[in-house]
């Protein structure tokens, strides 16, 4: 396999500004950011959210992350940052405001060709219900497959990657799950499509990470990766492993069985509670790296590989133990 790329959340670096910049008044800039990102031991990636992370030209933005060692792994859109979309970008009842959500998804899809990449995250934050009796169930899945698919067909070169989340901010979220995301998938009908997993989020829709990504790789395509942790009751965004160790583990090991070659993206929120974030991507580079080093062993052994097979759970966590507790 190809060397791993590590991405993060560039606004992850926000976190504690006032020790990094002692006289920064106000939030750090796009470039700030990616200044105090590129201090990071092993990162390789930045991902950008558009249309916030661009002020300035594309181009120039690009070269000067390629200045400081890093590239751009993919774009990711925001509509819930932006007003006009609060009702929902893809399900909103007025046709004008999906269809100026799409001209702006198609803008942030040219905007990554700038900066080099093909990938567009999607998580329509803003696209759900909150109430009985408020939505037309059926009207609003019907309006985002359309949407989806105007993107895909105006992209076909791009791939799109739905980031699917139970709530928040909405109650309910219209893509809530893996199973729903893949029969929106199915319905869309484009071969650009495929899944961003983002450990949080499925942990709190009550699934299980490998299995999720099972059911994603017989379907369509894996095409990000989100990795952060939490306790599965909201998006904790806590650092990778730090409270599902073996599931994380379990997640890795199927990637990399499935020939996962996208980035391992750190959504993860150390600003949350003024970490250092520098510290915090470091710390999470070396868990993955150990983390993978452990899958890869694991993969090639054909004890496991026979438990598995024969759901035999006491000696399959035996050979796990061996690998994790050196016991």
């Amino acid at each position: 396999m190809t060397k791993i790329r590590f991405a993060t959340r560039l606004n992850s670096f926000a976190s504690k500004s006032h020790v990094f910049w002692p006289e920064l008044k106000g939030k750090p800039s796009v470039r700030q950011m990616i200044d105090r990102a590129a201090t990071v031991n092993g990162l390789t990636d930045l991902d950008l959210n558009y249309p916030q992370h661009i002020k300035d030209d594309a181009a120039d933005l690009k070269q000067y992350i390629e200045d400081k060692g890093l590239h751009v792994n993919g774009m990711a859109m925001r509509f819930n940052t932006l007003p006009e979309f609060q009702l929902g970008a893809f399900t909103n009842p007025e046709k004008r405001v999906r269809d100026a959500a799409v001209e702006l998804t198609k803008k942030g899809i040219d905007c990554g060709r700038t900066f080099g990449t093909n990938l567009m995250t999607i998580w329509l934050a803003q696209d759900g219900f909150d109430y009985c009796f408020q939505a037309d169930y059926d009207r609003m899945w019907d309006n985002m497959i359309q949407c989806f698919r105007e993107i895909c067909e105006y992209a076909p070169d791009c791939n799109i990657s739905i980031e699917y989340k139970p709530n928040e901010p909405r109650s309910y979220s219209i893509l809530p799950n893996a199973a729903t995301t893949l029969l929106a998938i199915n319905d869309i009908g484009m071969k650009n499509m495929g899944v961003t997993l983002d450990f949080a989020h499925v942990l709190y829709a009550g699934e299980i990470p490998a299995f999720a990504a099972s059911l994603v790789s017989k379907r369509t395509r894996i095409l990000g990766l989100h990795l952060n942790d939490g306790w599965g009751k909201r998006d904790d965004g806590l650092m990778v492993a730090s409270v599902n160790l073996r599931a994380t583990l379990e997640l890795i090991w199927k990637l990399r069985k499935e020939n996962f070659d996208g980035a391992y993206y750190f959504d993860t929120f150390p600003d949350a509670s003024g970490m250092d974030p520098v510290k915090e991507a470091e710390v999470n580079i070396i868990t993955v790296n150990k983390l993978v080093e452990i899958a890869d062993k694991l993969s090639s052994n054909k004890e496991l590989e026979q438990a598995i097979n024969d759901q035999n759970s006491p000696l399959s966590q035996q050979i796990v133990n061996e690998m994790l507790l050196n016991i």
